[in-house]
């Protein structure tokens, strides 16, 4: 396997643009307006890829290495965007002791990408997450909305196809 990153390339809509330009308009004077700001581009694109993190830096005047440490410090954004179909594997310890680790390795083989990643054709993002709640249902993971409990390795192509519309 080779180092090249899936990546999706960015897509920005002049709508999008005209609604993050409004929103930066509307707050940029408020005190602490950055965290507002960056969650409304997120609301707005779906995640903040660094086209989106210069458009703020160069409307709010704060550098680009502060806006990019915060984006990446707070789990609640994302550099990537996510896919039609959110794949999310628990790696908490009941999970995890029944072999997600190994569902989340064959998900990744078998989409090509990394956690945290989305396929070039923008379908299926992966990401791993901490327990659920469903640790009855262990190994879970999750489609969206969709929960899938008591997994082997076997069960990923059956799910991953349900959703090659």
């Amino acid at each position: 396997m080779g180092s090249a990153k899936a990546t999706v390339p960015f897509s920005g809509t002049p709508e999008q643009e005209a609604k993050l330009l409004e929103v930066i308009a509307e707050k940029q004077n408020e005190k602490g307006a950055l965290m507002p700001i960056l969650q409304k581009a997120q609301e707005i694109y779906g995640y903040l890829p660094i086209e989106v993190q210069t458009i703020i830096s160069d409307k709010t005047g704060v550098p680009l290495e502060k806006i990019y440490g915060i984006v990446t410090f707070y789990a609640q954004f994302s550099l990537n965007p996510k896919g039609k179909y959110k794949v999310s594997v628990c790696l908490g310890t009941a999970c995890y002791v029944k072999g997600s680790g190994d569902i989340y390795n064959k998900i990744q083989e078998k989409l090509g990408i990394q956690g945290g990643e989305c396929t070039p054709d923008g379908k299926f993002s992966l990401e791993a997450c901490r327990c659920i709640g469903a640790c009855g249902l262990a190994p879970v993971l999750t489609v969206n909305e969709d929960v899938y409990g008591r997994l082997t390795v076997d069960d990923v192509d059956t799910i991953l196809a349900k959703y090659s519309d």
